[in-house]
């Protein structure tokens, strides 16, 4: 059998960022049977706009990320806080990809095994935008991993200046939100 195919999204666009570490992360913590390729295109993404959202009339982008998702067995987001809630760039993201208004395509997000982390300097970490992320995929109906929760909250203590996960416990539950994730997927 071949790994089953994880597309990991970061919902950060800086170059340091922490939630890009931790799925570089999941990578490494990989409790094996997943390949996860982490997507670097949300930075290009055009703003969502319905008006273009018909397979005609899409973005190449667009149409990319969505093909993306739709080839994978399972998706893996790590998400920053902003304002309590997710960054702008991975809603429209999500709005890009959760579309079908030509009822032609099929919807690459319903019934999509998703898991989801985050990390945030803050105390809470990244407790708030992960509700509100689950919250989005309620609509979608895509089928969210609910534990382990992976929040790396003071993420500066967490990682090295390279940006390697140095926290073991933290590790730990990056292994089991991939266990939990694949085995959602096998079901």
């Amino acid at each position: 059998m071949s790994d089953l195919k994880i597309l990991a999204i970061s919902g950060s666009l800086r170059a340091d960022s922490h939630n890009t570490a931790l799925l570089r992360a999941a990578r490494k913590f990989n409790p094996g049977g997943l390949d996860i390729e982490i997507y670097e295109g949300l930075r290009d993404l055009p703003p969502y706009d319905m008006d273009f959202d018909t397979p005609h009339n899409r973005p190449a982008l667009v149409q990319d990320l969505r093909d993306r998702v739709t080839r994978a067995d399972g998706l893996l987001i790590a998400t920053p806080e902003f304002n309590y809630s997710i960054p702008g760039t991975l809603k429209n993201a999500i709005d890009w990809i959760s579309t079908d208004w030509t009822k032609t395509e099929g919807l690459p997000l319903l019934h999509k095994p998703i898991a989801i982390m985050g990390a945030a300097p803050t105390n809470f970490g990244s407790v708030r935008a992960q509700l509100a992320l689950r919250q989005v995929f309620l609509w979608t109906h895509s089928d969210v991993v609910v534990k382990p929760e992976v929040i790396a909250f003071r993420s500066g203590e967490r990682f090295d200046a390279e940006g390697n996960l140095i926290d073991d416990a933290t590790a730990e539950l990056i292994a089991g939100l991939l266990t939990a994730l694949k085995e959602k997927i096998l079901r």
